[in-house]
Parts: structure tokens; C-alpha cells; sequence
């Protein structure tokens, strides 16, 4: 990527971020130091590698720049040795994913551009970039996906991601479309924690009581 050295530096604390989740998921599970490490590299590349598997983009984007795989062995292992001291961070950590999120939906929206995909692909893009690591992770954790019935977490970055394609057709300088993009899901992201805002459920205690009974 060729944009400015802050975006660079956001890219190497949301990797960072991304990791250490992966790694803390991990640990909650006791799982064994190797797979602390698997855990850590699935919820930090998982998005891009299954978007660029998907566009043909080979090798997939870690293999071709080793300061990703630097970044989270070094976020593994510190989470490894300094877990609890990690934890006193939670509020920086929650920073870090959510500009993440905005930074690499807006990756994976200009890979769909660039290969001249409709509006609709390249959200999807951006969504699979920013959020199927964390899928990913929850599948080989045996987990339902978190946001698949917790937070406001892909619909924030579908709402930004749609803005910042609009915003990429507009006169507007692509850096401001860029931070207006990633400081909107910044801002969803906040507003959904602080309020424990979810998608409505659409299941009663009764449906749910009846689906306890079924066999198998």
C-alpha cells in the first residue's frame, strides 16, 4: 500500500491487536503454546488470505511480506508472557480492532475496485477482509461466530464500507475518505459497546424451548 506512514503504522498496531485477541480466545480455551500461536495468526491474516484466495490475488498478501507473520509471533508470545498485564489495556486493545476494522474493510473494498467488482462485491471484500478472521478463529474454537449474535461488528464495517465507496466516487481527497470511513466505524463500534446495541433477535424463549427438544 502506498498511503501515508500513519495508515502503515495503524496496520501494524490493528495486526497487533487482532493477534492478541486470537491469542487471548486461545488461552481461555487452554489450549497449548502452538496453538496459541495458530489462533493468533488466524484471527490477524484469516480475513485477507480467504479474500485474496478468493480474487486470485497468489500467493495470499502474508506470504509475499513477512511484517505481518513478524507482528503477530511477537503479539503471541507477549500475549503468552504478559497476559495479565495485556489485560490492564483492554480499552487500547478495543481501539486497535475497531481501527482495524476500518483499515482493512477499506483494503479489501480497493482489491475489489481495482479488479472493477460491483459495489456490492467489494463490500463483501471488505466485510470477509476485517471480520472472517474472528470467524475463522470461533469455527476452530467450536464457537458460534461472535458476530453472528453478539455485537454490532460486520454491520459496521458494511455501513463504512459502503460510505467509503461512495466517498472513492465523489471529488473528495482519498485520504479524508479513508479516515472519514475508519473514524465512522470507529464511532459504530463505540456506540454499539457503550449501549450493548445488537441486530434484533428474532427467536422467543418458546422457539427456543421447542428447538432444546428436538432429537439429535
Amino acid at each position: 500500500m502506498n498511503d501515508f506512514g500513519f495508515i502503515n503504522v495503524i496496520d501494524i498496531l490493528c495486526t497487533f491487536s487482532f493477534a492478541v485477541s486470537g491469542a487471548f480466545f486461545a488461552m481461555e480455551k487452554k489450549l497449548d503454546p502452538f496453538g496459541i500461536l495458530i489462533l493468533a495468526f488466524v484471527t490477524a491474516i484469516g480475513g485477507g488470505t480467504l479474500r485474496d484466495v478468493m480474487i486470485g490475488n497468489l500467493p495470499v498478501g502474508w506470504l509475499r511480506d513477512e511484517t505481518a507473520t513478524v507482528v503477530i509471533f511477537c503479539a503471541a508470545i507477549g500475549t503468552i508472557l504478559f497476559d495479565k498485564w495485556l489485560k490492564k489495556f483492554n480499552t487500547t486493545l478495543f481501539l486497535f480492532d475497531a481501527l482495524g476494522l476500518g483499515l482493512f474493510t477499506i483494503i479489501g473494498i480497493e482489491k475489489g475496485m481495482e479488479l472493477n467488482f460491483s459495489v456490492g462485491v467489494c463490500i463483501a471484500l471488505g466485510t470477509i477482509t476485517a471480520s472472517f478472521g474472528g470467524v475463522i478463529r470461533d469455527v476452530l474454537l467450536n464457537n458460534v461466530p461472535l458476530i453472528f449474535h453478539k455485537e454490532i461488528y460486520a454491520l459496521a464495517s458494511i455501513t463504512g464500507g459502503l460510505v467509503y465507496y461512495l466517498l472513492k466516487h465523489s471529488a473528495l481527497n482519498d485520504d479524508a475518505a479513508k479516515i472519514i470511513c475508519i473514524g465512522l466505524i470507529l464511532m459504530i463500534r463505540l456506540l454499539a459497546v457503550r449501549y450493548k446495541l445488537s441486530l434484533p433477535l428474532i427467536y422467543s424463549k418458546t422457539k427456543k424451548n421447542e428447538t432444546d427438544d428436538l432429537p439429535g
